[in-house]
């Protein structure tokens, strides 16, 4: 692939957009190889994945603003379409994702992290939704995922003014979980991910699809939706293994009490 370089680390994947002359901004051939990318990712022996974007400018600036000029209305939408689809792979792919945002994430980069399932970033990440100023709107998700991870408000007020916010206040307003130095950013990723992929992964497998479904549908729908999932643990090796160490810990425990002697 030109655009996109894969690694894998131990049980975590790290999926890098290498496009750093264009501060790593998204075109076709970008979601193209990224599509290709996801689906290359083999699930048996990945546990956690990290998605980064190459240098330390910029995490994604945007989507090819050269590729969208001169696009037709007709062609707007497929654009968007395509966007779009890899966005819903990457947020309902079967593992969990880690977005290391390191610089820019404006536009398509604001709305590539959001589609993954943690965000963390470095303390010169800048996030955006600047398309008003383009005279488009966001169209891989932003209108969507935004006001759903930080409210409709702050989302439709970052929209309408087109205005950046610093990586201080995205950690203020919920948009990312934490804030590094560049140095340390990449670090945290891999340390996050490897605390992942020690856990059961089937486990984690199902958590991501209760969550991800359980917030489309009332909480009447998503409990069933949960129960379904926690009963497919059951009978796994998984839960075997994790109950059974449990039980033979707590065994080991209670034979190493002395009981209290009463003088």
């Amino acid at each position: 692939m030109e655009f996109i370089t894969y690694e894998q680390d131990g049980f975590v994947g790290v999926i890098t957009i290498n496009r750093p002359k264009a501060l790593n901004a998204l075109n076709s051939q970008v979601l193209e190889e990224l599509d290709a990318a996801l689906d290359a990712v083999d699930l048996n022996t990945t546990r956690a994945l990290i998605l980064t974007g190459a240098g330390d400018k910029s995490f994604v600036a945007g989507a090819d603003i050269g590729e969208m000029s001169t696009l037709t209305k007709a062609e707007g939408e497929a654009f968007g379409k395509k966007g779009n689809d890899v966005f819903r792979k990457l947020e309902t792919f079967p593992l969990p994702v880690i977005a290391a945002v390191n610089g820019f994430a404006l536009g398509g980069g604001c709305e590539i992290s959001m589609s993954c399932d943690i965000r963390i970033c470095s303390d010169n990440a800048v996030f955006g939704q600047p398309e008003v100023g383009l005279g488009i709107t966001p169209g891989f998700g932003g209108t969507q995922r935004l006001a759903r991870l930080v409210g409709a408000g702050m989302a439709k007020q970052m929209i309408y003014t087109a205005r950046n916010i610093k990586a201080d206040e995205a950690y203020r307003i919920g948009l990312v979980n934490a804030v590094y130095s560049q140095e340390e950013l990449m670090p945290a990723a891999k340390k996050m991910a490897a605390g992942i992929a020690a856990q059961a992964p089937i486990a984690v497998r199902n958590c991501k699809k209760a969550i991800n479904e359980g917030l489309q549908v009332d909480m009447d729908k998503a409990i069933v939706i949960e129960e379904k999932l926690f009963g497919d643990c059951f009978e796994t090796e998984d839960q075997k293994a994790g109950m059974g160490n449990f039980l033979e810990k707590d065994k080991e425990k209670k034979l190493k009490v002395v009981p209290f002697q009463n003088k």
